[in-house]
């Protein structure tokens, strides 16, 4: 493992279980939607999980290609992946709280890019910014649909 590159194997890991743990929640919402919108945000939180489960692979990935281990198990994902998301029950605060989640992987997004930037790793701060691009106009897109 490079050494130079810990901060960023750290971040990545973060950003990891952020993923793994805002990508149960959107299947969970997936499966639990109700209302006048289920429709709509059934397929919603279904675009969400598949686009977030592929994002982990590409992120376990670069975490290996460092010369590090990803995550090996539901514990030690979920330990990097901060505070969970409340339960929600209201196709709202399904919304909200999806939001929120979103907003929280962009923050961590934006201090590792710019500590991959720091290290020197371009492959890593690349992926990062692709990341957080996709964060950002999920967040543009829910925030639009509320008002």
């Amino acid at each position: 493992m490079n050494r130079t590159n810990q901060k960023t194997i750290e971040n990545l890991r973060q950003v990891l279980g952020q993923t793994f743990s805002l990508y149960f929640q959107s299947q969970s919402y997936h499966w639990n939607v109700e209302g006048a919108r289920f429709r709509q945000l059934h397929e919603m939180f279904e675009e969400q999980y598949t686009e977030l489960s592929e994002a982990l692979d590409e992120i376990a990935e670069r975490i290996r290609a460092l010369g590090a281990y990803a995550p090996a198990s539901v514990a030690q994902m979920m330990s990097y992946a901060g505070e969970e998301a409340s339960p929600a029950q209201s196709a709202d605060d399904m919304v909200s709280n999806i939001i929120a989640s979103h907003q929280t992987i962009a923050d961590t997004l934006r201090q590792a890019i710019s500590q991959a930037a720091e290290e020197a790793d371009e492959v890593s701060a690349g992926l990062l910014t692709d990341r957080l691009q996709v964060h950002e106009k999920t967040l543009w897109m829910l925030k639009a649909g509320q008002k």
